[in-house]
């Protein structure tokens, strides 16, 4: 695949397995599971540019993938976070860190600081492992993100369920107020790119065109 053919192929990957895949004719399990054989079929069908598409090109993707968003198993294919549809995520609890950290901007950061964190377009609180990974995070939305230092120990010590969803995700269905502290600028590093010279890439989340009609 080339840079463009891959560009694309991800993006219908994220919007299939996390937002419509009905759009594909494909069933979804509770879990977010999707047979790959299928997934394979209906690209091939709605999307002519990848009739040449096998396993391997998906598998590749899955298995390279630095931010851990996808996973492979028994033949079935999932988004491990970012769901806008309803999945029940059967995702490891064990081994989060004490702190985790959030992105916001100075128009939120106070009405945060008294509400929690809440769900918006997905259906988890996506919380960050680094301050690093927050901040590029939050970057898709504006130049200089506010960063929330999140205390995930606490939030573990009072029974509050955080699963580990890809290399440095984690997810929750809410974070109370009084886990929340804004760090100070001067705690939050100043990144313009990441390593390697490139800039953030938004998440995708449609693909590049419409699905062709039946």
């Amino acid at each position: 695949m080339n840079e463009e053919e891959l560009d694309k192929l991800g993006r219908t990957m994220a919007g299939v397995l996390r937002h419509f895949p009905e759009r594909y004719g494909l069933r979804m399990d509770k879990h977010g599971w999707i047979d790959l054989e299928e997934f394979i079929n209906m690209v091939r069908k709605k999307q002519r540019r990848f009739r040449w598409l096998k396993p391997h090109h998906v598998l590749a993707i899955i298995d390279t993938d630095p931010k851990g968003r996808y996973q492979f198993r028994d033949g079935m294919i999932r988004a491990t976070y970012a769901h806008s549809v309803d999945v029940d995520l059967d995702l490891p609890t064990r081994g989060t860190p004490d702190l985790l950290f959030y992105p916001t901007t100075e128009e939120e950061k106070d009405i945060l600081l008294e509400t929690g964190l809440m769900p918006s377009d997905r259906k988890r609180v996506h919380l960050s492992k680094t301050i690093e990974s927050a901040i590029i995070a939050g970057k898709v939305r504006c130049p200089e993100p506010l960063i929330f230092e999140v205390n995930t120990k606490a939030m573990v010590e009072a029974e509050i369920v955080i699963k580990k969803a890809g290399n440095t995700v984690f997810v929750v269905d809410s974070v109370p107020p009084e886990y929340l502290r804004l760090m100070e600028p001067e705690e939050v590093p100043i990144i313009d790119e990441e390593p390697g010279g490139k800039r953030p890439p938004a998440e995708p989340v449609e693909p590049v065109e419409p699905p062709a009609s039946e």
